[in-house]
């Protein structure tokens, strides 16, 4: 056993440390939450919760971009990495309020599937939360509108959302 004024010594540089790291941590709050959001999409990209896209999109006037999908689908485990690892995309997200729901996160609401629940989707919606259904993907099968297999498509759809989303009080 350590001697009592050791002890408080290492109890104090202890505490020290974490005092410094929790210092740090909340200087860098959103790096951590992207982190935990990206589940794979893009490390370098502003990921947000549904909800916080929403507010977040009212006050600045960005549209939002939504990727559903879910952790055992195929089609969005080969969508995934060349999402994340799209230096366009990335560039590109910054125009927008980013979300990808997960598994049990997919909204409820019928807006978000307009053709159906097929995963993965990606929908755009403007500064009000409204789903545009006219910003899809013109590439790719008009049974899935929605559904994209490229990062190509997924830029391509980007582009224009952005043109047709694009808000006054933005600098899109």
């Amino acid at each position: 056993p350590l001697p009592c004024c050791t002890m408080t010594r290492a109890l104090a540089a202890s505490i020290a440390v974490a005092a410094a790291v929790a210092a740090f941590a909340a200087l860098v709050p959103s790096a951590a939450a992207d982190a935990s959001l990206a589940r794979g999409w893009g490390d370098g990209i502003e990921w947000h919760s549904l909800e916080e896209a929403k507010a977040i999109a009212a006050e600045t006037g960005k549209p939002i971009m939504v990727i559903i999908h879910k952790s055992w689908c195929g089609a969005c485990k080969r969508l995934k990495p060349q999402v994340a690892s799209s230096e366009a995309i990335a560039a590109y997200s910054q125009h927008f309020v980013m979300v990808n729901t997960e598994d049990d996160e997919e909204p409820d609401d019928a807006s978000w599937k307009p053709d159906g629940g097929y995963i993965p989707r990606i929908l755009f919606a403007d500064s009000t939360g409204q789903v545009d259904m006219n910003l899809y993907n013109k590439g790719g099968n008009p049974k899935y509108k929605y559904f994209y297999s490229s990062d190509s498509q997924v830029l391509d759809a980007m582009a224009a959302a952005k043109s047709a989303l694009a808000d006054a009080r933005t600098d899109l």
